[in-house]
């Protein structure tokens, strides 16, 4: 399945459009791993663990959104939008949602 941030793929014109699709995944970050960026946060530098649970969120809701387009009959998705948020009564979880429009190429 190709997918895309653009609305189209070159040298591929859209036959048929099925339909937005999504992915969401909400994902906890476990004390640990909050501890350690803290520290990160004094003595600067990335949070690898913080990049990785973003990745494997982001992965996973990709995922999602693909089976869900393979299901319409899809074998593109154009136009992908990625959002991350922090949820929950103390932004302890993260949420990724995508989405973009299912189509045949």
């Amino acid at each position: 399945m190709i997918l895309t941030t653009t609305q189209q793929i070159e040298g591929h014109p859209v036959r048929e459009y099925k339909g937005v699709v999504t992915g969401e995944t909400i994902i906890g970050a476990n004390f640990v791993k909050d501890f350690f960026a803290g520290i990160r946060d004094i003595v600067g530098g990335r949070s690898s663990s913080y990049e990785k649970v973003l990745r494997e969120a982001k992965d996973t809701s990709m995922k999602e959104m693909m089976e869900r387009a393979q299901v319409m009959g899809a074998n593109a998705i154009v136009g992908i939008d990625i959002d991350y948020e922090t949820i929950g009564e103390t932004n302890s979880m993260l949420m990724v949602a995508t989405s973009g429009t299912a189509v045949v190429i």
